[in-house]
């Protein structure tokens, strides 16, 4: 069975990153990604500015499908449906649907509460749309436990969720373990595994202590060994992410989603070791 491999990139907020994403980009497109998808935050002067600008380059200039992601928090409803307009005269028609995050200092909008409001508002409005969700293998951090989880991933699929999203981890198991969940609650969309490669210090003492993701044993020696040894870090981190993929590969999943850190030597690293397991036939006979 073949699994899909894609790309994320973020827009960076000065005019030399966004050169160099651009310059990144051309790299992946040699790749030849299913698809690259656009993060955003929960600013729509942003997502005019830079992910729509960076979504189009990729659909139009190289010829690469994309997905633009869209948080709607702080979106109204005419907002959205813009935004929509804007995307469907560009030719792009993918969306990752997203809440996004809730900013301390600011009071959401009260059009799209949940993901599923935004997915919903998509698919009656403009259903030309072909739309993905994000979900959380080990539980997203506001439920309060994976059958209540599970029942918003539900929802989400019942309005018109077409393909799911997960957010990184590090742990395969966890992922089997909610890939059958999901089954058990006949949520039959594909689920792409998102896998974030570790190839720096800075990353992963970020990652340590924001995320809610559980670090493996494996994984933790790894850090604590090369903590210190950036070449042999970065080495043993792409080793560990080229590991979970292939394991993911042999499980038949639908897809590998790569959070690229808009690092094209990261991309093409990984590309190069797992191309032929992600893309390997079944032999019959």
């Amino acid at each position: 069975m073949t699994s899909t491999l894609s790309f994320e990139v973020f827009p960076p907020n000065t005019q030399i990153g966004t050169s160099k994403l651009f310059k990144t980009l051309k790299e992946l497109q040699q790749l030849k990604p299913d698809f690259i998808s656009v993060t955003c935050s929960n600013n729509r002067q942003t997502i005019e500015e830079t992910t729509l600008k960076v979504a189009d380059y990729i659909h139009n200039q190289l010829q690469v499908p994309t997905i633009a992601h869209l948080p709607a928090a702080y979106l109204q409803k005419e907002q959205v449906a813009a935004l929509l307009q804007q995307l469907d005269q560009s030719g792009i028609h993918q969306i990752l649907a997203l809440r996004g995050d809730i900013l301390p200092e600011q009071t959401p909008k009260e059009d799209f509460v949940y993901a599923s409001d935004l997915i919903a508002y998509i698919k009656n409005i403009a259903p030309q749309f072909h739309v993905s969700g994000a979900c959380y293998p080990e539980i997203h951090p506001e439920s309060a436990n994976r059958v209540t989880d599970i029942k918003h991933l539900q929802q989400k699929v019942t309005v018109g969720c077409e393909q799911l999203i997960t957010q990184l981890f590090f742990d395969n198991d966890l992922f089997y373990q909610f890939q059958e969940s999901c089954y058990l609650a006949d949520i039959k969309v594909p689920i792409l595994a998102g896998i974030m490669p570790v190839v720096n210090r800075k990353q992963a003492l970020r990652l340590v202590k924001t995320t809610n993701t559980k670090l493996p044993r494996k994984f933790l020696a790894i850090l604590e060994k090369y903590e210190h040894d950036p070449v042999a870090l970065k080495e043993a981190g792409l080793a560990y992410a080229i590991d979970q993929i292939i394991d993911l590969a042999t499980q038949d999943v639908a897809g590998i989603h790569l959070y690229t850190m808009n690092n094209a030597e990261v991309a093409k690293h990984i590309w190069h070791h797992t191309k032929n397991v992600l893309n390997g036939q079944v032999k019959v006979g």
